[in-house]
């Protein structure tokens, strides 16, 4: 049996990376890692960088997922990365594949493991979990995301607003994942769907980096000098 193991690499601080995980990186003779362009540093291997023993380094492979939305050029790219993950598994040699976050959210990961199921069923796989961002994001900006009867809701990138709207009129807490540049839109929808000034309002970006951001206040408080701009940010809003 020929095993692939993946892990998930937390927020972006290597020191919230599972023991299990880190065990798997060091014994990694290939480690696999998403990109967005062919000359961009992965940003999953980063995290993982200074956990690797330079006098042994493992083979870097890495795999072009172009932030896209045509579902062809997707569906191609999956198969062709899927293809090349294979090939180095069947090697015989020890793989890792390395993922930002967890594995099972929102993540690459997701489409590899199901083609890889379908295509290579020879192929053993184990997931090792990460910290998801929204977890750590709570724990430094010092708010529960949901207690008691309160209900909660992930929303992605790429928003379809009258569904945001809809979503948030039967929510107590709503959490944005990535893509800060998209923020400023849902404010004004969030007030609409119910959202008082008095709510409580937080905002991240870069978690675990020396560039991070954590902002706290309440909804009533945000202005244009509030929200972040790049895709690794975070946003929660939560009634009060």
């Amino acid at each position: 049996m020929h095993d692939l193991i993946c892990v998930g690499c937390g927020p972006g601080d290597p020191e919230l990376l599972t023991v299990k995980g880190v065990k798997a990186i060091q014994e990694a003779e290939i480690i696999a890692c998403p990109t967005a362009k062919e000359d961009k540093p992965s940003i999953a291997l980063s995290v993982v960088e200074s956990l690797l023993d330079k006098s042994k380094m493992p083979e870097i492979v890495n795999l072009v997922f172009p932030m896209v939305k045509d579902k062809d050029t997707l569906e191609t790219t999956w198969d062709k990365n899927t293809k090349i993950l294979a090939r180095k598994v069947l090697e015989g040699k020890k793989v890792v594949y390395l993922t930002v976050g967890d594995p099972y959210l929102y993540s690459t990961w997701i489409y590899l493991h199901r083609q890889l199921q379908l295509q290579y069923p020879e192929i053993k796989i184990n997931v090792i979990p990460g910290i998801v961002s929204m977890f750590t994001f709570a724990s430094k900006a010092g708010i529960s995301l949901a207690e008691g009867a309160e209900t909660m809701a992930v929303i992605p990138s790429c928003y379809d607003l009258s569904r945001v709207k809809e979503t948030a009129k039967n929510c107590d807490t709503m959490i944005f994942l990535k893509d800060g540049r998209y923020f400023d839109q849902v404010i004004k929808l969030l007030r609409e769907a119910g959202f008082s000034n008095d709510s409580i309002f937080a905002i991240g970006q870069d978690l675990g980096t020396p560039n991070e951001i954590v902002r706290k206040m309440t909804l009533g408080e945000v202005n244009e000098n509030t929200m972040t701009t790049k895709y690794f940010s975070i946003m929660v809003v939560k009634r009060v």
